[in-house]
């Protein structure tokens, strides 16, 4: 493992040491997980990084691109045959006739 040295201010060094006892661990600690964040960061950036001798039109249509083929991986439709009727949107009763996402049982208040 690496050392380093980080000149900070008092008041910095104050208020980390006290933020990493709240934590329950060290200001190094702190620091080497803002460090490995940052790397994280760093790296989904370059996934979607312009490929080289690309301009920003094509490199929005890529991502575009990928994006529509992870859904036909996953299954996610966006054919308009996929789509309900205008109708079927607005039909409240239909609404009201499937079951609560909340799931408790109860058909009523009491």
């Amino acid at each position: 493992m690496k050392n380093i040295t980080v000149s900070i201010d008092d008041e910095c060094h104050r208020l980390a040491r006290i933020r990493a006892a709240e934590l329950g661990t060290s200001v190094s600690a702190l620091v080497r997980g803002y460090l490995r964040s940052l790397m994280a960061n760093r790296d989904e950036e370059q996934e979607t990084a312009a490929e080289p001798g690309e301009t920003p039109y094509q490199r929005r249509c890529r991502q575009l691109r990928n994006v529509f083929a992870d859904f036909d991986a996953k299954g996610v439709g966006l054919r308009m045959s996929e789509n309900l009727p205008r109708a079927a949107l607005y039909d409240r009763a239909a609404m009201r006739s499937e079951p609560s996402a909340e799931g408790d049982g109860s058909s009523g208040s009491s």
